[in-house]
């Protein structure tokens, strides 16, 4: 069986004003207590964009607990290339006017041409446009703030990540050209992990090349954890 948690200032999870509950280390914490109060000794772990981060900490922290892990379009430490007075400008939007304000600033800006993977989704899926977006919007303004906040900051963890031998799959969009790189790195310094480029996707595979994505992730798992009752963590 699996789980996707809803992580705090996610949805229906808890919501804090301050921003330094959403930090990384808060996240990690929140996973372990929830697989510990399942009783989960071991389990698989899929950890998605920053869900990935998460992941990474997880499966440093405590290798031993884990079946097998998949990084799902993410990143090992600072995300380079992102203009920081952009950055600047977007986090004081949200503190002081809201998501609203920035999700139709960044809509007004935005060129389709430069995220094709999700425009071709919302072509053919009537209604992922209003979904994606409302997921978005039905998050805490203090969480996307700290997620801002923290990109230029993250600690890169290859290092410790060449001493993971769990079994690893490494997922990537090919169009999701920010976390090809990072997703290759990470697939070449983790000494049990196989990179998958996963054609036609985005940030979000799993809506954007469903079908790809659904045969690697069950080839990878079925082979890991063939034979044993499975659980898995989506994060």
């Amino acid at each position: 069986h699996a789980i996707a948690p809803e992580l705090r200032g996610h949805g229906d999870s808890v919501w804090f004003d301050d921003e330094s509950a959403y930090s990384l280390e808060a996240y990690t914490a929140d996973m372990w207590e929830l697989v510990d109060r399942l009783g989960w000794h071991r389990f698989s772990l899929l950890g998605h964009s920053m869900g990935g981060m998460i992941a990474q900490m997880m499966a440093i922290s405590a290798p031993e607990r884990l079946e097998a892990l998949v990084l799902m379009d993410t990143h090992h430490g600072r995300i380079t290339g992102i203009d920081e007075e952009l950055l600047d400008a977007a986090l004081d939007v949200v503190r002081h006017q809201g998501l609203g304000v920035l999700h139709e600033l960044l809509k007004f800006g935005a060129d389709p041409a430069q995220n094709p993977a999700f425009e071709r989704t919302c072509a053919e899926r009537p209604g992922y446009r209003e979904w994606a977006e409302n997921k978005m919007l039905n998050t805490s303004p203090a969480m996307y703030a700290a997620m801002i906040r923290q990109l230029p900051t993250v600690v890169d963890r290859l290092d410790e990540l060449e001493g993971l031998f769990v079994p690893t799959l490494v997922m990537v969009g090919e169009l999701d050209v920010g976390f090809v790189e990072p997703s290759k790195r990470l697939s070449e310094r983790i000494p049990n992990a196989r990179l998958d480029v996963l054609a036609d996707g985005g940030h979000c595979p799993q809506f954007e090349a469903t079908e790809a994505w659904r045969a690697s992730l069950s080839e990878f798992l079925t082979a890991v954890v063939s034979g044993t009752d499975a659980v898995v963590v989506d994060l």
